[in-house]
């Protein structure tokens, strides 16, 4: 039960047409989660948050992940499993015929059938940050949001940024992905006056140890409107932006 639902339901007991008794079954009806001995699955996020749980596969068997990507699913009617590697995917997709493999994202994910909303711009520095992008990308139509994607854009040759002003200035936030020095998120946050949610990612040589010299960057970031996420952490900076502009 979304908040959707939870809101007809009401306006249904408002209207006469429901009881309470028969609205308070139904809310029992929903449980808070389901224990399935290895884990415990949270099916009230979508009421607290908007959106059901997501699954981390890393540390997870691939009949573990397809267990509770299947009891995600059976509840909400969407699902997404980010990180899979290849044993995942097979396991996920055996148990749900719908489900889609999004390969650069390194996700496999039953994504809602409803119309997305926009406002959210995904701006990436190079190609070589495009998993991260992409993870972002996947996450945002999950959540409910189909964002503009702006690729290839890096400080390297900044003035290809420059050209996608308009789609920079249409967004409600923007969400800037990049490794090596992380500069892009500064140069984004300089040009929009919305939230700019940066991304570091572990693409760079020695010196960038593994995106750490892109998230200080980054954190330190003399543009007001730039917060950060953690290194790689497409879906959370998906998830914030979803809040922010929905």
């Amino acid at each position: 039960m979304d908040t959707a639902e939870v809101r007809r339901l009401l306006e249904r007991v408002r209207a006469g047409e429901l009881s309470v008794e028969d609205a308070e079954r139904r809310f029992k009806a929903s449980p808070a989660y389901t224990d399935l001995e290895f884990a415990t699955v949270d099916h009230h996020r979508v009421l607290r948050q908007g959106h059901p749980e997501i699954v981390f596969a890393p540390g997870k068997r691939p009949d573990q992940a397809a267990q509770i990507a299947r009891e995600i699913h059976g509840r909400a009617g969407r699902v997404l499993v980010t990180r899979v590697e290849p044993a995942h995917v097979r396991a996920l997709c055996e148990a749900l015929p719908d489900a889609v493999h999004f390969e650069i994202a390194r996700a496999v994910a039953v994504l809602p059938e409803r119309e997305r909303k926009t406002g959210i711009a995904i701006v990436s520095a190079g190609t070589a940050d495009q998993q991260t992008a992409e993870e972002a990308r996947v996450t945002c139509r999950y959540v409910g949001h189909e964002p503009e994607m702006i690729t290839d854009v890096g400080v390297a040759g900044v003035h290809r940024l420059l050209r996608h002003s308009d789609g920079l200035q249409r967004a409600r936030v923007v969400i800037a992905v990049a490794g090596m020095e992380g500069a892009l998120a500064s140069v984004v946050g300089g040009l929009v006056g919305v939230p700019v949610i940066a991304v570091p990612t572990s693409v760079g040589y020695g010196t960038g140890v593994g995106g750490l010299a892109a998230v200080l960057s980054m954190l330190n970031s003399c543009a007001a409107n730039v917060t950060c996420v953690n290194i790689d952490n497409g879906v959370g900076a998906a998830v914030v932006a979803g809040l922010i502009a929905r």
